[in-house]
C-alpha cells in the first residue's frame, strides 16, 4: 500500500550516469546536463565526484563544474567522496551535500575504493562526522547492498549492521544501492523494512540499476516499503567502472512517468525529461536505455 503522495527523485546522471562512459564529457556539457535536469525539475542532483581522475576520468573537472554552476537557491548539489582527501577537496567548493560511500562486500570494496567492507564503514563514518563539524550535510550509500559482482549474495544482516553503525555518525539519510542490478521486488521490500527498523526515523533512500530489467518494479516495491527518495538517471545511463556488466540506472523519465500515472507527485516535467534525454542521446551519439523518451508519454488515467 502506498503511503506517500509525493516522491523525491535525486538526479544522478551528471555523476553516476556518465562516470562509466568512454566518450569524454567536457565541463560545458556537464554543466548543460545539470542545467537541463534542474529545468526539468531536479532539486537534488549529483554534480560530480572528488575522486582520482586517473581512475574515473569522467569526474575530472568537478571543481570547475561546481564553481561555474548558477542554480536556483532551492537546488541541493551533491558531491561524492570516497575518503578524507576527497572530502577536503569537496569542502573547498560550495557543494551543498557530501555523499559518502561504503560497500557491502570485501571484494568489491577493495576494487572500488581500496577498503574492506568494515573499513569502508569506518571511513564513511569519519567523512559524515567531519563534514558535519564543517557545517555540511552528509549522506551515505551502501553499495552492492543487494548483491556483489564478485562474491554473489550479500548477507542482509551485514547490511543492516552497516546501517546501524552509519546511523550513529549522524547522516541525513542512508541509501541502499543495487549497484549491479540484481535485486528483485521481494528482496527490496524485505531489506528496506529491516534497515528502517534498525535505524528508526532516519530516511532510507534507494539507488537502483536496471541491469536485469527489474529496476522500475524494484522502485515501486521501495515506495510500497516506505521509501520517499529514489535515485535515477536521465536516459537510464550509468554504471560502475569497477563492477563488470553494471549497466544503467533506472531512467528518470521512466520513473517520473510511473509516478505521474499513479497519482504520485515528483516535481518533474515529463516533457522536459524526454527533451533532455533526446538531447543527451545526441551528445552521446547513441540510443539511450530509457524507454519513455523513445515511446513518449501518455494521458493520465481518468479513474
Amino acid at each position: 500500500m502506498i503511503q506517500n503522495s509525493s516522491i523525491e527523485i535525486v538526479e544522478v546522471s551528471p555523476r553516476d550516469g556518465i562516470q562509466n562512459e568512454k566518450r569524454p564529457f567536457s565541463v560545458d556539457e556537464k554543466i548543460e546536463l545539470i542545467e537541463r535536469a534542474v529545468a526539468a525539475g531536479a532539486r537534488r542532483i549529483e554534480v560530480g565526484s572528488f575522486v582520482r581522475a586517473d581512475r574515473v576520468p569522467q569526474m575530472a573537472g568537478s571543481e570547475e563544474v561546481i564553481a561555474r554552476l548558477r542554480l536556483p537557491s532551492d537546488v541541493v548539489t551533491i558531491g561524492l567522496v570516497m575518503n578524507k582527501k576527497g572530502l577536503l577537496r569537496a569542502l573547498e567548493t560550495p557543494i551543498g551535500e557530501i555523499g559518502a560511500v561504503c560497500i557491502a562486500s570485501d571484494s568489491f570494496g577493495q576494487r572500488n575504493q581500496g577498503q574492506t567492507s568494515n573499513e569502508s564503514v569506518d571511513v564513511a563514518r569519519d567523512i559524515i562526522s567531519f563534514a558535519g563539524q564543517e557545517g555540511r550535510r552528509a549522506q551515505v550509500t551502501i553499495g552492492a547492498a543487494f548483491g556483489c559482482p564478485f562474491e554473489g549474495e550479500v548477507d542482509s544482516e551485514h547490511v543492516v549492521e552497516m546501517a546501524r553503525r552509519l546511523a550513529d555518525a549522524g547522516p541525513v539519510e542512508i541509501a541502499l544501492a543495487d549497484t549491479i542490478g540484481v535485486a528483485v521486488p521481494a528482496q527490496v521490500s524485505a531489506l528496506i523494512g529491516r534497515v528502517r527498523e534498525a535505524i528508526g526515523a532516519l530516511p532510507v533512500r534507494v539507488h537502483l540499476h536496471n541491469t536485469r530489467g527489474t529496476g522500475i518494479a524494484n522502485a515501486w516495491a521501495a515506495i510500497e516499503a516506505g521509501t520517499t527518495t529514489l535515485d535515477s538517471s536521465i536516459g537510464g545511463i550509468g554504471g560502475c567502472p569497477f563492477a563488470p556488466r553494471a549497466t544503467g540506472n533506472i531512467a528518470t523519465e521512466d520513473l517520473a512517468y510511473m509516478l505521474d500515472r499513479s497519482g504520485i507527485e515528483s516535481g518533474y516535467s515529463l516533457d522536459r525529461l524526454i527533451e533532455t534525454a533526446t538531447w543527451l542521446g545526441g551528445v552521446m551519439e547513441r540510443d539511450l536505455p530509457g524507454l519513455v523518451s523513445r515511446a513518449g508519454g501518455f494521458p493520465k488515467p481518468t479513474i
